[in-house]
């Protein structure tokens, strides 16, 4: 995908996931598998009732217990609007950014949407109001796409995301 190169950029969010509970389940799950590892290989008690083989327990100690927390500290939603287009990226997911062309836009709105009820939950996800991209809060855009389609970019300052795409657009924002 282009990166928008020699377009002028009128607006660049970058978003990561730094919310307390998603870092309370993610480093409980890593303590928990690497706590088995150290239960049932370092001090050789069996690791629940129907423990898994030591090799397991440690593939699980290496993806969850290391892996999940890399993953969400890397984890991040790049949202830029350039002059022409609108511009994402959901790191390490899409390594380079998908872009929505203006033309393909036919309408757009700053709105405070329900996460987990509309879309459930937050990431890449899709529900009755078409996709999302979010990484946190419950406010961001919806881009209403030209094929009858629509995306929803999370952000903390959706209205200012708004105006640029209206800027993008060459109108105002209704």
């Amino acid at each position: 995908m282009v990166e928008g190169k020699g377009s002028r950029l009128l607006y660049r969010e970058v978003q990561y996931f730094r919310q307390l509970w998603i870092w309370a389940l993610v480093l409980a799950s890593s303590l928990i598998s690497i706590w088995g590892v150290v239960w049932q290989i370092i001090l050789g008690r069996p690791f629940g009732d129907n423990p898994a083989p030591d090799v397991v327990l440690i593939i699980i100690a290496v993806v969850i217990g290391l892996g999940l927390p890399i993953f969400f500290y890397v984890a991040n939603l790049t949202t830029e609007v350039r002059d022409d287009g609108v511009y994402f990226r959901f790191f390490p997911l899409h390594l380079s950014f998908r872009r929505i062309g203006l033309e393909d836009i036919s309408g757009f709105a700053a709105q405070t949407y329900r996460p987990i009820r509309d879309y459930g939950g937050w990431g890449i996800r899709y529900g009755r109001g078409g996709k999302a991209y979010n990484v946190s809060g419950n406010r961001g855009v919806q881009l209403e796409l030209a094929n009858g389609g629509r995306i929803l970019l999370g952000s903390q300052h959706p209205e200012e995301m708004a105006e640029a795409v209206g800027a993008a657009l060459g109108r105002r924002r209704s």
